[in-house]
C-alpha cells in the first residue's frame, strides 16, 4: 500500500489528540471530493467528433446525468491548447496530439476511443502530382506539430523523403486548404471536413490517406487526469452518453446527418461520403484498443510507436511518459 505522506500522517495524529489549536482546524478536516456534474468539453472539425453535436442537441448529456458546456474550436490546436493548460475539463483528440501535450508536461487521461481514422486524413495534391514522392521540393502546406503533420511525415518517410526535401508551408488547417484551392501550394495534409474543400481545386487528388496506415491515428475523449481522480461520475456520464448518442444517431440516421452536417458546414451528401474514411468504435472495439497487445489496433502498442516518431522527428522533445494515460474503466463500466 502506498503510504501517506509524513506531513499528512503528522496533521492526522495532532488532529487525533487536538494539538492544532482553532487557527488549524480547517487542517482536520479533508475536502469533500466534489460532487458537481458541470464540464466543459471541447471539441473541433472532425466527423468523429461531431456526435457530440448530437448529444448536446437531444439532450442525452442530461439523461446521463452530467451539465455539459459543449464548447467547439474552429481551430483544432486552439482546442489541445485549451485542455492543456486547463481552460476546459475534457477534450476531443488525437493520440499523437495527447502524447505531444503530455511531453510538454500536461497530465491528461484517455478514457474512449471515439474512433479510428480510415481515410478522411488526407495528402491532397494539385493535377501533375501523383505520388507522395512527387512533393519532392513542391510546397506542402499542414498545420505544423499537428495530426496531419503526423500524417504526412508518415508518408513521406515510406516514400523515402523527409520533411527537408519539401517546402513546408505552416497554416491552420482551414487556411491550408484554402491556400491549396488558391493555387498557393502543390499540395495539402487535411483532415475531413477541409478534405471537401481541399478536392474543389480542378484536377487535385488525394497522393495518401490515413487508410495506408492502419490504426496510426485513433481519436479519444481525454480528460484532465484531475477529473478522474476527483469527479470519476463526471467521467462516467461522458462516456455512456457518447455510447448513448451512437444508438440514436443509428436509429434516427437522417436526423443524425443532418445535425452533423450543418456542424461541419458541409452537406449532408458531403457528410455520407466521410463514413468509410471515419470508423466509429463499439464498446468491444474500445475494449480490445485498450488490452495491451503488439498490434497496430493496441493502443499501448502504437502509442510507443509514435512516441519514437515524434521525438525522432522533433514533433516532441521529451519521451512522454505511458503511466496512467490510458484509463478503460469508464468503457467497462457502460451498460452493455
Amino acid at each position: 500500500m502506498r503510504s501517506r505522506p509524513l506531513t499528512r500522517l503528522l496533521t492526522a495524529a495532532l488532529c487525533a489528540v487536538g494539538m492544532l489549536g482553532v487557527a488549524g482546524l480547517s487542517a482536520c478536516t479533508e475536502a469533500p471530493a466534489s460532487t458537481s456534474t458541470k464540464v466543459t468539453l471541447g471539441f473541433s472539425a472532425w466527423p468523429g467528433w461531431f456526435p457530440w453535436q448530437v448529444a448536446q442537441e437531444q439532450g442525452l448529456f442530461a439523461k446521463n446525468g452530467v451539465e455539459v458546456e459543449l464548447k467547439y474550436f474552429d481551430s483544432y490546436t486552439d482546442s489541445l491548447n485549451a485542455l492543456s493548460t486547463g481552460a476546459i475539463d475534457a477534450n476531443s483528440q488525437t493520440l499523437n496530439d495527447t502524447l505531444a501535450s503530455v511531453s510538454g508536461g500536461a497530465k491528461q487521461t484517455i478514457v474512449l476511443v471515439n474512433d479510428n481514422s480510415t481515410g478522411n486524413d488526407k495528402i491532397i495534391a494539385r493535377e501533375g502530382v501523383t505520388s507522395v514522392a512527387d512533393l519532392k521540393g513542391k510546397k506542402v502546406a499542414v498545420e505544423q506539430g499537428a495530426v496531419d503533420h503526423y500524417l504526412l511525415l508518415l508518408a513521406l518517410k515510406e516514400a523515402n523523403l523527409t520533411e527537408k526535401d519539401i517546402q513546408l508551408v505552416p497554416m491552420l488547417t482551414d487556411a491550408a486548404a484554402a491556400a491549396f484551392v488558391g493555387g498557393q501550394v502543390d499540395a495539402v495534409a487535411a483532415f475531413a471536413p477541409f478534405t471537401t474543400t481541399a478536392l474543389t481545386r480542378p484536377g487535385s487528388r488525394a497522393i495518401a490517406t490515413s487508410a495506408e496506415f492502419p490504426g496510426a491515428i485513433p481519436d479519444h475523449l481525454v480528460v484532465k487526469a484531475d477529473l478522474v481522480k476527483d469527479r470519476p461520475q463526471v467521467v462516467q456520464g461522458l462516456v455512456n452518453t457518447w455510447f448513448a448518442t451512437q444508438k440514436w444517431i443509428k436509429d434516427n440516421k437522417d436526423a443524425a446527418i443532418g445535425i452533423m452536417a450543418k456542424r461541419g458546414a458541409v452537406t449532408p451528401d458531403d457528410y455520407k461520403s466521410y463514413d468509410a474514411g471515419t470508423t466509429i468504435f463499439t464498446r468491444q472495439q474500445n475494449l480490445d484498443a485498450f488490452t495491451p497487445g503488439t498490434t497496430p489496433q493496441h493502443l499501448n502498442h502504437q502509442a510507443r510507436l509514435i512516441v519514437d516518431f515524434i521525438t525522432g522527428t522533433g514533433l516532441a522533445k521529451e519521451k512522454p511518459s505511458l503511466d496512467s494515460l490510458f484509463n478503460d474503466q469508464f468503457v467497462k463500466a457502460v451498460p452493455e
